[in-house]
């Protein structure tokens, strides 16, 4: 686990080396195809030393959701576990990891005519409209989704009219599928970067090479598609999401590369914030060799 730009795949692919690891992505937006540039996805040289499970298994215009990460990945541990290896998660998606970790509520299955009659309530008056309606029947849901988040807002005031529950009081009454059963032993290892300005210059050198390396004509080629659009969660994920805005021309090119930045060190703070208060966590400085040796070492404890 562990902020973008902090080494993960370099450390995860080291570990493979020395170690009969598989690898398997933890990543909302590596599951896409054709999103690699700004996804960070390992380059196919990387791929041929170390192959990553759960890449390019979605389509960018269908949403792929935490519950369906939480049955694939367990399906890959098992395949994994079968073949004598051990599997490493890896990734940045916190989320993706709290419901592999911890289960996930039981929702209620999306209703099309509910959805419908939210899009045109947003048509009409906005999505600061259907915010102001979700804040009046479920305020913690509305603290928590941000007014310009369509997906999430849509959800969660579409969970309380199908079900008459908030999906706050969903969350807190219990959740399905809670713990990971044998043979399953999870050992939660993140790299937390001591000096926070040394990653803020990593993202900012790591978005810089992502131009040098094609992102504007990756985003062009998605953009070109008649069935995508920015409120899927594909477009929307970090750097996607400004660089579709200056195709469109909401943003210019410089201030598209700073709104990618701040994002993409917003990203990285939410993520941080998420390590702080996570259990047993065994903290890694960086991705260096030091830190290899300190995951090959305890593995090696845990194994005897």
């Amino acid at each position: 686990m562990g902020p973008t730009a902090s080494g993960k795949t370099a450390l995860a692919v080291e570990l493979a080396q020395r170690h009969p690891f598989q690898i398997i992505s933890v990543d909302s937006a590596q599951v896409y195809r054709g999103m690699n540039i700004g996804t960070g996805k390992p380059t196919a040289e990387i791929l041929d030393i170390a192959p990553h499970r759960l890449i390019d298994i979605a389509d960018p215009a269908d949403a792929y959701s935490a519950a369906e990460f939480r049955d694939d990945a367990i399906a890959e541990i098992k395949e994994v576990l079968a073949q004598g290896d051990t599997p490493l998660l890896v990734g940045g998606t916190m989320l993706y990891f709290r419901v592999l970790r911890d289960g996930l509520a039981d929702m209620p299955h999306a209703d099309s005519a509910i959805r419908a009659e939210i899009e045109k309530l947003a048509e009409r008056e906005g999505w600061e409209a259907v915010h102001q309606q979700l804040a009046r029947v479920d305020p913690a849901s509305a603290a928590r989704i941000h007014p310009n988040d369509p997906q999430r807002l849509q959800r969660a005031l579409e969970v309380f009219r199908v079900s008459g529950k908030t999906m706050t009081a969903m969350h807190s009454e219990g959740q399905t599928d809670l713990k990971l059963e044998q043979p399953f032993n999870l050992h939660f290892f993140a790299i937390q970067p001591e000096d926070r300005s040394v990653l803020h210059r990593q993202i900012e050198q790591r978005f810089k090479q992502m131009l040098r390396d094609g992102l504007l004509a990756e985003v062009e080629m998605l953009y070109s598609r008649k069935d995508l659009n920015s409120l899927l969660p594909s477009i929307k994920s970090v750097g996607y999401r400004q660089v579709w805005q200056y195709i469109e021309g909401e943003l210019d090119y410089d201030g598209m590369i700073e709104k990618s930045i701040i994002a993409t060190r917003q990203l990285a703070k939410r993520q941080l914030t998420w390590l702080r208060s996570w259990q047993n966590l065994h903290s890694l400085s960086d991705s260096s060799a030091q830190s290899t040796d300190s995951v090959l070492k305890y593995v090696h404890s845990i194994s005897i």
